[in-house]
């Protein structure tokens, strides 16, 4: 037994990606600015755990509230029980968030325990969870939030200085000749180009037929073909997904914002992607994204995790794909130092692979030093309300043959 001595929520603010980003302008209202919220854990062998919960991006007084409500739960439990803790969390917090924030939370004090637990113990996380299933895992550069050439196509040689085949893009159902000018600069460079449409936040969201029109006018320009299409539809729309499976030949693939394993494997039943990307920091934590995968294996569906958060999000989702014997994990692109910091070298790519990373727990590090230098500011959260910019007219994009003009 390791007792719970401590639990401490931490709010920090960091620099983020590029003000010129149209992501940025649309939701970002105070600049380009991002908020974590992570739970750290102390345990009374002296050692401590980071978790992180994605709510904190939108909602960070919010998490921290949660985090204050959930504290007298844990507090001098065993810490090495993680499956007890989390039962005891939500018998605390599922009668009014079974599904949606306090999920977020949970996955935040779920990792911070499985950090913990594996670094009393000496060993990376995927440890605890079985064993790496790989000494590398291939990776894709998640970025494409862009409407300028000169953005696309300095994340473009990022992708080749890493030895990355796979790009993802961000792009809605009006953005054709841009959609087509990217697969065709990638494509000769030999990377391949999925495509989130972005409708998790899309209110009404856009219609099967909208997606339909999309891509078949996508692939009348150009010959190059995508690789797959993220969030295409909106999120409680699990026929409709369906549906366009039936009715496009690109993979369909979704679930960064299901927040139960048990609503992920509903749907990995019920045939509506292709592919699922279930998130730890969203879900409940690394088990949860542990059972998703072994409901997918023996569905025959492929599981890529999302990773969009911060460093201990992004760590404890690839984790799992280390343990589950995932074959592709995301890497958000955007700058991000605080992140960065925090992984440092347990986060190496080489030749477009993710190496396994072998430092005790998720491998991350945080010092005051680096809390004083990335203090949290209120104004820096995400907003859901977007502010619509425009994109550069068709013009700017309609010469296909000249790439980088």
């Amino acid at each position: 037994m390791a007792e719970i001595t401590n639990i401490r929520c931490v709010l920090l603010s960091s620099p983020y990606a590029d003000a010129d980003d149209p992501e940025i302008k649309e939701c970002f209202p105070n600049g380009p600015k991002r908020t974590i919220g992570m739970v750290e854990v102390t345990l009374d062998n002296g050692v401590t755990g980071l978790g992180e919960g994605y709510l904190a991006v939108f909602a960070p007084l919010v998490f921290q509230a949660i985090v204050d409500l959930c504290r007298p739960q844990v507090m001098g439990r065993d810490g090495f029980d993680i499956d007890r803790r989390v039962k005891d969390l939500r018998s605390l917090c599922d009668y009014w968030s079974l599904q949606g924030a306090a999920r977020h939370v949970i996955a935040a004090f779920e990792i911070a325990l499985q950090d913990a637990k594996a670094k009393s113990l000496g060993i990376p996380v995927y440890e605890l969870l079985g064993g790496a299933q790989a000494q590398s895992i291939e990776i894709y550069g998640s970025g494409g939030c862009c409407d300028a050439k000169e953005q696309f196509l300095r994340e473009l040689d990022m992708l080749g200085s890493l030895g990355i085949e796979i790009y993802k893009i961000r792009s809605v159902k009006r953005d054709i000749l841009r959609t087509a000018w990217v697969l065709e600069e990638a494509g000769r460079r030999g990377i391949k180009v999925g495509v989130d449409m972005c409708q998790n936040l899309a209110d009404p969201p856009q219609a099967v037929d909208d997606v339909v029109a999309f891509v078949e006018a996508v692939h009348a320009i150009t010959d190059r073909r995508m690789v797959f299409v993220e969030e295409a539809l909106g999120p409680d729309q699990p026929d409709a997904f369906r549906e366009l499976r039936g009715r496009i030949d690109v993979p369909v693939c979704g679930g960064e914002i299901v927040t139960t394993p048990k609503e992920m494997i509903e749907r990995i039943n019920a045939d509506v992607y292709d592919f699922v990307q279930p998130d730890a920091s969203v879900m409940g934590g690394i088990s949860a994204v542990m059972d998703v995968f072994e409901a997918a294996r023996a569905k025959g569906t492929d599981v890529v995790v999302h990773a969009w958060g911060g460093a201990a999000a992004i760590m404890a989702s690839y984790h799992a794909a280390f343990a589950a014997g995932g074959k592709l994990v995301e890497y958000p692109m955007l700058y991000f130092p605080l992140g960065a910091e925090m992984i440092g070298d347990q986060g190496r790519i080489e030749n477009g692979r993710l190496i396994r990373p072998t430092a005790p727990g998720l491998g991350l590090t945080l010092t005051p030093d680096m809390e004083a230098r990335y203090p949290f500011d209120e104004t820096a959260v995400y907003s859901c309300v977007l502010t619509d910019w425009g994109p550069p007219p068709d013009s700017y994009w309609r010469d296909l043959s000249q790439f980088a003009s």
